[in-house]
């Protein structure tokens, strides 16, 4: 790859991935629920999602992936729906301090696969990999040094910015630290993890 494809690639991708979408809602949303802590494994799912589709762009997959619609449609519905259900639980769990991080069922695993889910039925990233990216690079030409540039630059973007808004809502939450803040801050992330879902779900 030219280092003018390169920087292209990097200014796309860094504008879509800062520009507030389904998976900065996402984290912003945990990290108001959870903390800091327990909001990067969710990141890790998502930066974990986001290399299986360049995958599917990279070995020719894409094409099968677009005919799957009813696949990923389902794919859409059960990520969003767990958004929904965290976020409802969000809006009537009582307040607690900000120090109690509460423990979500299933752990860790749970927490991970919900952030591939969300990734996987997440349109920016489809169109980034099975629209875009396609239109920049010929992926069929691309040798292994390129591959890993494009995978490092990728997860060191998306890792970086995701890692920025959770510390950012991760600070905010400090404040709040009365029980009546506690339960507005845990109103106000429930919204958004609800409205995030059904806007995965609907999208």
């Amino acid at each position: 790859m030219s280092i003018e494809t390169v920087l292209a690639l990097f200014t796309l991708y860094f504008v879509i991935k800062a520009t507030p979408g389904p998976g900065i809602f996402a984290t912003v949303g945990r990290t108001l629920f959870q903390g800091f802590g327990p909001t990067l494994v969710f990141i890790v799912g998502i930066m974990a999602g986001d290399l299986l589709y360049l995958v599917f762009a990279l070995t020719g997959l894409a094409v099968i992936a677009k005919q799957f619609g009813e696949a990923f449609f389902i794919v859409r519905l059960i990520g969003g729906g767990y958004l929904v259900y965290l976020g409802v639980r969000l809006w009537l769990r009582p307040p607690a301090g900000v120090d109690t991080a509460p423990v979500e069922p299933g752990g860790c695993a749970r927490t991970f696969f919900s952030g591939v889910l969300l990734t996987l039925g997440n349109p920016k990233v489809i169109l980034f990999y099975l629209g875009l990216l396609p239109t920049f690079v010929d992926l069929s030409e691309l040798g292994i040094a390129d591959i890993g540039l494009l995978a490092v630059m990728f997860i060191s973007i998306l890792g970086g910015t995701l890692s920025a808004y959770a510390y950012a809502a991760a600070r905010a939450r400090l404040l709040f630290r009365s029980k009546r803040a506690m339960k507005r801050v845990n109103r106000g992330a429930g919204i958004v993890l609800a409205g995030t879902g059904g806007a995965v779900a609907a999208s």
